[in-house]
């Protein structure tokens, strides 16, 4: 290290001095952020389980002899592979972004002289001179203050600009509102506060969401089961008398029929139209999964300034009791610096907030300030001397005593407090001197909430989530606006950072509550917060709009930026951003959540009900010991699982949410649970089952076919067509269906979801291509069955009707003698109220 030779009142740096530390420490830049590259995050979503699943099931269908299968599978794993890239790629811009949290230029004096030079160039040593609008290029001494006032919102989350006086430090990434400074510079690029935080940015790793844990247990299983289906066959067909290398063939073409090829692209896109939907509604989404993580969470840590709050001061009161309120403003407005100017604030938010009531009540502002006595940390007082009389303006305990008594005051003193506003004490007097002024009065100043974060707070609290608010600024006023919206709880516990427990374990405790308020909080405490949380087995929103918010909004199990005044580190942090910053918009996200939580489980039931009917031909083949034939081909089976059922699984991912979506906590349980086996395996999959081999077997024995006899081609080709038709018109009345777990399919209004009804108008022309058209029908395995063949398939309808109705009703039936409401399969957990999620929109 070269020796650093300035003092705090020399001359600065030499130019050599400068290029020889610029040398040896390097440019003053952020260090670059350890980046995946793009080929990795494209393999990553080419190569995870689901897809390395979809991947063996492409290259078994074409060891089977069925290479149109083969590709139509590798489609599929590109086109969702390449969405998904898409997405991750964007999402891992946050520490880049922090670069541009530096300025191009800042102002020093080198070699005696002021110089502008660029932030890369500045080393430690350097005499640096601030003013007013500067951003802080590095980490500072300061050796001169004068009324300097620096927003430190972008790190320490405090709205209010700080005050810093001679010897105090500031830090990189921070700005200058108010006053002028000259600092020394004593850290630069990859030593300050500011790429600290970058590092824990970077360090922070986002928790696989609800939904991707959940479809990887759905794969696996599912994955499980196809393997020891296939592995039976082959052991059934051998037994049977097939040659090793058919069976072995008939084996895989039965294991790549039961992959469900079409969950990939029905997840993804039921995702992405969530995600435009919460577009339209102010949040943006960043990363897909967040759309059902969302609607899982059961704790949110909510800032308060832009997001509870309108992050605008304004004066609430003004207590003057001898003289009209201008009057009061007017030394108040006089001693200050901070103004709007044209429209816009500049300067003190509390100072422009001054401003303007006094400029609303024609206070009369004029007059020549002969002297400035500019706020200081200890005096905590302005004045200025206007005409020779002293106007002044402080913190109450700082202004009082200097003043005369004036009866009231104490208990105004202690209104205005108790409301959480920010008091001032105003005073004048007749001399240029601070003492035995006149009292004109109090002035209370506060940041007002949003107008519906109360009603959006209560609508989280029906819907079993805590809340917390997690603040930089101080307790008092957190308290005062936590007490205001309604999210302050019971216990109305309010901790500062410095009161946290160091044990993660015993943080937790203290915070599983609702309503806690946590004030004065720094980066680490916020990304202990939501570790500390989510080892109590919450799913943890976390917002949040400075670079102080990055790495715990990676941390959390969803991050939430604020759009309008967030920093872009935030924003890139995050896996939601609200567009609009109101809190309100996250409780309309959480509510598109936990209705796309939902519509999984419906296509997740209609896909496997679909599954049942499938698998059905086989099983009926192997236990007959071969003699009735295979009622579905192979190819039929694909042509139903990413043909006809792809569409209006889709339509059922886009089903509107129910307003009993919000009442009740979020589901504990799985995607997969006992409630949905029961209805896939006990009554929709064996209803579907029955219509399909009645079909079969009808057209055979029509026919004059017999157990054991080898029908002919032609009668088989029908019959075969009459099962997959009838496959596909249960499928059609099991659309429907599956739109509620309790309300049977009359009562459904079909305008509520128009995509449905376009989707499954479109399945019944692709039934009719698929054994109409004669290379397709060819190609297949089936034919166009006869009007006996259609009467059969037809018989499909009623029977899905019956068996559905006659389950919802037993199900209304039992919940109407039982003693506690019907429940969402975790009754063990959650509070008698969640039986109101009857409608399958938190089945």
């Amino acid at each position: 290290m070269i020796p650093l030779t300035v003092s705090h009142s020399g001359q600065g740096l030499t130019t050599a001095q400068a290029a020889a530390r610029l040398a040896a420490d390097g440019p003053n830049v952020l260090p670059p952020p350890r980046r995946t590259r793009p080929i990795v995050l494209l393999v990553r979503q080419l190569a995870h389980f689901f897809a390395l699943l979809l991947w063996g099931a492409s290259a078994l269908a074409l060891l089977a002899g069925m290479p149109q299968l083969a590709v139509a599978i590798v489609v599929v794993v590109l086109l969702n592979g390449g969405f998904a890239f898409a997405q991750e790629y964007r999402a891992d811009q946050a520490a880049q972004k922090l670069r541009e949290l530096i300025p191009a230029n800042a102002v020093v004096r080198r070699d005696g002289r002021r110089r502008l030079v660029g932030a890369a160039e500045l080393v430690v040593g350097d005499v640096v001179l601030l003013e007013a609008g500067d951003r802080i290029s590095a980490d500072l001494e300061l050796t001169e203050a004068h009324a300097l006032a620096v927003n430190e919102s972008t790190l320490t989350g405090e709205s209010v600009p700080a005050r810093p006086r001679t010897g105090d430090p500031a830090f990189a990434g921070t700005f200058v509102v108010e006053g002028e400074a000259e600092a020394v510079v004593v850290a630069t690029g990859g030593r300050t506060r500011l790429a600290g935080i970058a590092r824990l940015t970077q360090e922070a790793t986002r928790p696989p969401s609800p939904l991707s844990v959940q479809l990887g247990k759905v794969v696996r299983i599912v994955a499980g089961i196809a393997l020891a289906v296939g592995t039976a066959f082959f052991c059934l067909a051998l037994l049977l008398g097939m040659e090793a290398s058919q069976s072995f063939l008939f084996a895989l073409g039965v294991t790549v029929a039961l992959v469900p090829e079409g969950l990939l692209p029905t997840v993804t896109l039921s995702l992405a139209r969530a995600a435009q939907r919460m577009a339209a509604r102010q949040a943006l989404v960043r990363h897909l999964e967040a759309v059902e993580t969302l609607g899982s969470a059961t704790f949110i840590c909510t800032d308060k300034t832009g997001t509870l709050t309108r992050n605008e001061m304004t004066v609430a009161e003004v207590w003057a009791p001898r003289c009209p309120p201008a009057e009061v403003l007017r030394p108040a407005v006089l001693s200050s610096t901070g103004r709007m100017s044209d429209g816009k604030p500049v300067g003190d938010p509390m100072e422009v907030a001054l401003h303007v009531e006094a400029l609303r009540l024609g206070a009369d502002l004029t007059g020549e300030i002969t002297a400035r006595n500019p706020f200081d940390p200890v005096r905590r007082r302005s004045s200025v001397v206007v005409g020779g009389r002293l106007q002044l303006k402080g913190a109450p305990d700082s202004v009082l005593p200097l003043c005369q008594d004036v009866p009231g005051t104490a208990d105004a003193l202690a209104r205005m407090s108790e409301r959480g506003l920010r008091v001032l004490a105003v005073a004048r007097g007749d001399t240029a001197e601070e003492r035995d002024l006149e009292l004109l009065g109090l002035v209370g100043l506060y940041d007002p909430p949003r107008d519906d974060v109360a009603e959006a707070i209560q609508k989280c609290r029906a819907a079993g989530i805590r809340l917390a608010m997690v603040t930089g600024d101080h307790p008092g006023t957190a308290r005062a606006i936590a007490a205001e919206v309604g999210l302050l709880g019971p216990d109305r516990l309010v901790v500062t950072g410095a009161e946290l427990p160091d044990d993660d374990a015993a943080l937790g405790e203290l915070l599983d509550r609702d309503g806690v308020v946590v004030a004065r909080v720094t980066p680490e405490d916020k990304l202990r917060i939501a570790r500390a949380l989510r080892a109590r087995g919450h799913v943890v929103a976390m917002t949040g709009d400075g670079v102080n918010d990055g790495p715990a909004l990676r941390e959390a199990d969803i991050g939430i930026a604020m759009g309008a005044s967030g920093t872009d580190v935030a924003r890139e942090a995050a896996d939601l951003v609200l567009l609009d910053d109101h809190f309100a918009t996250i409780v309309a996200a959480v509510e598109l959540g936990r209705a796309t939580y939902a519509n999984v489980r419906r296509f997740l039931t209609y896909h496997l009900t679909d599954n049942v009917a499938e698998l059905t031909p086989f099983a009926v083949w192997a236990l007959s010991g071969g003699t009735v034939p295979l009622a579905l081909s192979v190819l039929q089976v694909l042509a139903l699982d990413i043909g006809t059922d792809l569409l209006p699984a889709l339509a059922l991912g886009a089903e509107p949410a129910n307003p009993r979506t919000m009442r009740g906590p979020a589901r504990a349980g799985g995607l997969i649970d006992r409630r949905l086996l029961v209805r896939v395996f006990g009554v929709l999959g064996p209803a579907q089952a029955i219509a399909e081999m009645a079909a079969f077997l009808g057209v055979l024995l029509l026919s004059g076919w017999h157990l054991g006899a080898a029908p002919d081609a032609g009668v088989l080709g029908a019959a075969s067509g009459a099962a997959f038709a009838a496959v596909v018109l249960g499928q059609l009345v099991n659309a429907f269906a599956c739109r509620s777990e309790s309300r049977w399919i009359g009562r459904l209004r079909g305008r509520a979801n128009p995509l449905l009804l376009g989707a499954v108008a479109f399945e019944a022309v692709l039934l009719l291509v698929f054994l109409g058209v004669p290379p397709v029908a060819g190609l297949l395995g089936g034919t166009f069955p006869g009007p006996a063949g259609w009467a059969l398939a037809l018989l499909a309808i009623p029977v899905m009707v019956a068996a559905d109705t006659a389950h919802k009703t037993w199900r209304a039936s039992r919940g109407r003698t039982s003693s506690r409401p019907e429940t969402s399969g975790s009754a063990a957990r959650e509070p008698a109220g969640a039986g109101l999620n009857r409608d399958g929109n938190r089945p």
